[in-house]
Order: structure tokens, then sequence, then C-alpha cells
């Protein structure tokens, strides 16, 4: 499994994502769920991505083949993100389909999902979230973040913390508690964590960061936020035993 998320705020985007693909007593594998394009100057570009693997490498590499040979339909000919969602979403359906067919079985799940985010031109930085049926969703004011993966353990903190208005640093520490939330509640989603923060306008990649599970920034995250919700939690308000009732065979 995986988990990855995409915050769209008036400043710019945070995109985080986990590395494990398989996890079991004897069977892990770490790849990186985290993929950036270079694309003209006057656009940027990344893929997070979820599901089957071999669908996701194809998808990836069609991406980069299409723009690198020049192809009529690539990510360098897009006018709007909108677009680029569009084209992942036909590309993702055409890889699922070949390997579905390939696999030769009815059971073989082939199904992928994909955030792409980033700006284009003058248009403001979005996200848009791409469905194994190749339909997508992007964000909203009333719902400035996307996950696939793993998603619900997560939820939580983005639904109570990030608004449009979050600060862009603020929406990045939310979405690493976010991603702490999830792995310590499913195996299944791991370290190495990626962090990539774009600011609005900038057209550049250069605030990445990759934390390993031995990190020391990672290490005193996770140990104050669990000190801080137990404080909060022993702070909380208990209910009033004087008016608890017995409960009786019939009621």
């Amino acid at each position: 499994m995986t988990y990855c998320i995409a915050v769209s705020v008036d400043e710019g985007l945070v995109l985080t994502s986990d590395s494990r693909t398989n996890a079991g007593i004897d069977n892990v594998s770490i790849y990186s769920k985290m993929h950036v394009f270079a694309t003209l100057e006057d656009r940027k570009l990344i893929l997070l991505s979820a599901g089957n693997l071999a669908t996701t490498q194809a998808v990836v590499e069609q991406l980069r083949r299409d723009k690198r040979e020049n192809a009529l339909v690539n990510l360098n000919s897009m006018q709007y993100l909108s677009e680029a969602a569009d084209y992942l979403g036909r590309v993702s359906i055409e890889k699922q389909k070949r390997h579905t067919e390939e696999g030769g079985q009815s059971s073989f799940n082939a199904t992928a999902t994909f955030i792409i985010a980033g700006q284009v031109g003058a248009e403001p930085p979005g996200a848009y979230l791409i469905y194994a049926e190749g339909n997508s969703i992007t964000t909203s004011r009333q719902t400035p973040y996307l996950q696939i993966g793993e998603s619900k353990y997560g939820k939580p903190i983005l639904d109570r913390f990030v608004k449009m208005s979050t600060p862009l640093d603020e929406a990045g520490l939310c979405s690493l508690i976010s991603m702490d939330s999830t792995i310590r509640s499913n195996a299944s989603v791991g370290s190495p964590v990626e962090l990539l923060v774009y600011r609005k306008d900038s057209f550049c990649f250069e605030e990445y960061y990759c934390f390993d599970a031995d990190d020391e920034y990672l290490l005193l995250l996770k140990r104050r936020w669990h000190e801080e919700l137990r404080n909060a939690f022993i702070a909380l308000p208990h209910y009033d035993r004087s008016l608890a009732k017995p409960l009786r065979d019939g009621l």
C-alpha cells in the first residue's frame, strides 16, 4: 500500500509521499512515489502514484517518452493543468488495460491512482487526483487537499487544520503529521518520507526533503506530537459521573 498527499493553499503546494510498496515479514520493497518531470520554463509538474507498481512505472515512462520525443500530446504541450490530468488519465487506462490483458487472470489488479500537481503558466498552482477509471477531481476552497492510497488514518488532521489560507510551512508540517499518523496505524505505509514544497510562481522545486525512519527531525516531530496529544487528552473535561444511571434489563 502507500499514502500520498497533495495540499493546495493560497501560497502554493505541498506534496508528501511514503516509499513502501509491499509489506510483510519477508517482503518489504521501497520505491519513490514522487516523480518530477523536466519541462519548459513556464511550468513545473510533479506526479504522485499509488497502486500497481508495474502500471505506475509504465505510466511514468510513457509520459517521459512522449515528452522526450515531442509527441503531439505531451506535458509540454498542455496549456492547463486540467489538460495534463486528462492526458494522464488516458495513459493510465491504456497501461492498466494492457497489463490486465497480459496478466491473463481476472483476479489480477492492475489499477493505479495518481495525483498530478504543479503550475502551468499564469494559471494558479493546483492538484488533480486521477482515479483508476481515468476521471479526475481537483481541490477546492472547502477541501484544499487530495489523498491517494491509505488515506483514512491521516485525514482527520488535514480536515482540522488545513485551509486555503494556511501558511505553506504549516501545511507542510500538517502533512508530515498526517503521514506519521498513517505510518503508526498501518504497517504497509513506511519511510523514507518525501516532502516537496512549491511556492506559487517560483517555477522551481528547491524545497525537497527526504526523511528516513531514524531521521532526527522526524523522530523529534513524532515524539513531540505524541506528547502534546497526550497532554491535550489529559486536560480534557471529563463527563460527570454523578449523572450516571444503572443500566437494567429491558431499558
